[in-house]
């Protein structure tokens, strides 16, 4: 007898049905083959769909089975494939016989037939969705994640028994109830305020920029002038996520199992602050199976590298095209996947190997060909990718001493200005698609970042002193951009382009 049940599978963030072909055949030996690109994961569900299937007090037949997973060109991975491979035996052995032509059933079974959490259950219910399915049976573990997913009935299932009996009418499951997304969604929580910072007037301006704008920003400065702690405060003045921005993030995190337990999305941005020993493949992604690294996980939120010049060569230059174009594609054996990666670089590194170059107080001690290998660690192409160039000098003793983080401006303040630019921001590029001034292209910076006449010259000046590339040229005018959005004002004005080239690094000729 043949039954066929509705599952799905992860191809980077979406989700692809998969038909779970079950055929229990009277003729022939004993055996239980499962066919379609199965990897080490799915082949190991025979033995825990046996045991789970007998623990729960039905019967295993003992018969010819074999379990096809279509399309059978598509690599199949992980375990949400036992309860679909599990209900479809019990179904082609004649010990059920439900009707769920309009279900998708996923999860990994214990093997005393409880449901486990599963990776990936966000993107396959939005498949149901899609697709137009009523129902969408889960492990009960994942059901908050479930339930943000609007307009088709999820039922959380605790163990292979209790779907038995629900399909058998024996007891009833109610649907979950729907969760309001926009409730969940609250401010990011950091690590530290900006209010106890001490001095760093400027980097704080900067930093309040890159927040507003999302532009990536390199902090340079000696050992303890506060960038590491400037680089986690800035979480604290972020704006609150949007609803398609938190479904996004939660999808990367429900496929690589980094969604924790009891949450049903997240709702705060990101921050990963990776060691500078990371692999490529951790900073990027990859693997046999293709999986999101660093740089997907902090989509819409912060990338931390500190001490940048100590990250390998390769590692570095592996995220010229994520900075560029806001997503990496992984191409394998296997096939190929890409992944979001809109993320606010925040690079810290000291200005020489022993830290004190430039500084008032300590002398370097380092010879001038250390200080100029250590500095071209990082490349040309990196820096020129990277919107705002920033140095944190080292802070006086009597500011430490007088320290008063009352009368400092609190994380809270800065917050309120940089969500009212970034609503700005939302309603110009409604059209287009994108979030912020740092994700325009070269046409949206003629469309929508006019400037005067004595602005071009100001820029055009710019240009020749400073080296400027034509990348550079147009990262200064969303800079400006941004600083026009903070104060509120439609255009840009000369203000606003010469406080954008403070923040530029003059190139070597």
């Amino acid at each position: 007898m043949l039954a066929k049940i509705t599952s799905g599978a992860v191809s980077g963030l979406n989700a692809v049905l998969i038909d779970v072909e079950v055929d229990v055949a009277t003729q022939g030996l004993p055996s239980f083959t499962i066919v379609g690109l199965p990897d080490k994961a799915v082949e190991e569900s025979k033995e825990r769909v046996r045991s789970a299937i007998k623990n729960s007090g039905a019967d295993f037949p003992i018969s010819r089975i074999t379990v096809n997973l279509a399309p059978a060109d598509l690599p199949k991975i992980g375990p949400a494939y036992d309860l679909p491979i599990a209900l479809g035996i019990l179904i082609a052995s004649g010990q059920i016989a439900p009707n769920i032509s309009d279900a998708l059933f996923f999860g990994e079974l214990s093997l005393d037939g409880a449901l486990r959490h599963t990776n990936g259950i966000l993107p396959m219910t939005g498949l149901g969705k899609e697709k137009k399915f009523k129902r969408v049976f889960v492990p009960k573990i994942n059901e908050g994640e479930a339930s943000v997913i609007s307009g088709v009935d999820i039922y959380p299932i605790d163990s292979l028994l209790s779907l038995v009996r629900f399909l058998s009418g024996t007891i009833e499951i109610l649907p979950a109830p729907k969760i309001n997304l926009w409730r969940l969604l609250t401010k990011t929580i950091a690590e530290f305020d900006f209010s106890e910072v001490v001095g760093q007037e400027q980097a704080k301006r900067a930093l309040e920029i890159a927040a507003a704008g999302g532009h990536n920003i390199f902090l340079r400065g000696t050992p303890g002038s506060g960038k590491t702690m400037l680089a986690r405060a800035l979480p604290g003045i972020l704006p609150t996520l949007t609803e398609d921005e938190a479904l996004e993030v939660t999808k990367i995190y429900s496929i690589t199992g980094n969604l924790p337990e009891g949450e049903s999305i997240i709702t705060k941005r990101p921050f990963r602050s990776p060691h500078h020993t990371t692999s490529r493949i951790g900073l990027i992604g990859g693997g046999g199976n293709p999986m999101p690294g660093e740089i997907s996980l902090a989509h819409r939120g912060v990338l931390f590298l500190d001490e940048f010049p100590e990250f390998p060569r390769n590692v570095m230059e592996a995220l010229r095209q994520p900075l560029e174009d806001g997503r990496v594609s992984i191409s394998r054996a296997k096939g190929s996947v890409t992944y979001p990666a809109q993320f606010l670089l925040v690079s810290a590194c000291n200005p020489c190997p022993c830290g004190y170059f430039g500084d008032t107080k300590r002398l370097c001690t380092c010879l001038p060909g250390m200080i100029s290998r250590y500095q071209k660690r990082i490349s040309g192409p990196i820096l020129d990718r990277i919107d705002i160039h920033v140095d944190v000098p080292s802070v006086e003793t009597q500011k430490l001493v007088d320290d008063n983080s009352e009368g400092r401006e609190k994380s809270a303040e800065i917050q309120k200005r940089v969500q009212k630019a970034r609503e700005i921001q939302l309603k110009r590029f409604t059209k287009r698609g994108i979030k912020s001034n740092s994700e325009m292209s070269t046409r949206d910076v003629k469309n929508f970042c006019e400037i005067d006449e004595s602005s071009r010259t100001i820029m055009i000046s710019a240009a020749a002193t400073m080296n400027l590339t034509a990348r550079s040229y147009f990262k200064v005018i969303k800079i400006a951009r941004t600083i026009a959005d903070l104060a509120g004002e439609q255009n840009i004005s000369t203000i606003h382009i010469a406080e954008a080239l403070q923040y530029r690094p003059k190139l070597e000729s």
